[in-house]
């Protein structure tokens, strides 16, 4: 990567850390990948509970596969013939993984869900929160990250399950009420009354869409 790029993600996280802090969340910069999963595993004790939503990131920097692997309790929906009790069960986990569809700048997190038990589940239930994101998803206000959410991580969501949207076939956001529409709930997360419960660890590098 760019040195010039490595330094503005350095500095820029930093700011979006100190936001997070201001909102009773926790924030962590990873210079790489493999920091980042060593980093999310000293924060995931042995034994836990642990689920996750749609979250790209986290099998992008290898977090899926070393739970599996590992000794913990990964509830993987896609292994569960009731998908409806897998997605229940992240409610009473000790940690649930996630990323952002978008961020601020100053630590807001934005989410849209279509099903929505990936949002449901930051709000409450699960014990921990764990964020995996990419300083791609980084915005410079909230407008901004309701638009990337919007337009970026929406279309190419619908464009990845095989949705008939009108994103799909567009590429952008067009407000659509189609039966498949993805975009059924947004989440603003701007503030965790729960001090200790979500935690955010920003990746020097693309990940997720």
């Amino acid at each position: 990567m760019n040195p010039n790029i490595v330094k503005r993600n350095e500095l820029l996280a930093q700011k979006v850390i100190k936001g997070l802090e201001s909102r009773n969340m926790s924030g962590y910069y990873a210079a790489s990948k493999e920091e980042a999963l060593k980093l999310a595993l000293t924060m995931i004790p042995e034994g836990s509970s642990v689920t996750m939503g749609g979250a790209m990131s986290a099998h992008e920097i290898g977090l899926v596969d070393a739970l599996k692997a590992g000794n913990y309790n990964f509830i993987d929906r896609d292994a569960y013939e009731d998908k409806r009790a897998a997605m229940l069960a992240a409610y009473d986990a000790d940690v649930f993984l996630s990323s952002a569809n978008a961020m601020t700048d100053d630590g807001i997190l934005v989410n849209i869900d279509g099903n929505s038990n990936r949002v449901s589940a930051i709000c409450q239930g699960p014990k921990k929160v764990l964020f995996i994101v990419g300083m791609n998803k980084v915005c410079g206000d909230l407008d901004g990250a309701m638009k990337r959410a919007r337009n970026v991580a929406a279309p190419i969501n619908a464009q990845r399950f095989g949705l008939s949207t009108p994103c799909a076939k567009t590429g952008k956001c067009m407000d659509c009420k189609s039966p498949d529409t993805i975009c059924c709930q947004f989440l603003i997360t701007r503030f965790s009354r729960h001090a200790g419960r979500i935690h955010v660890i920003l990746v020097n590098d693309t990940l997720g869409f």
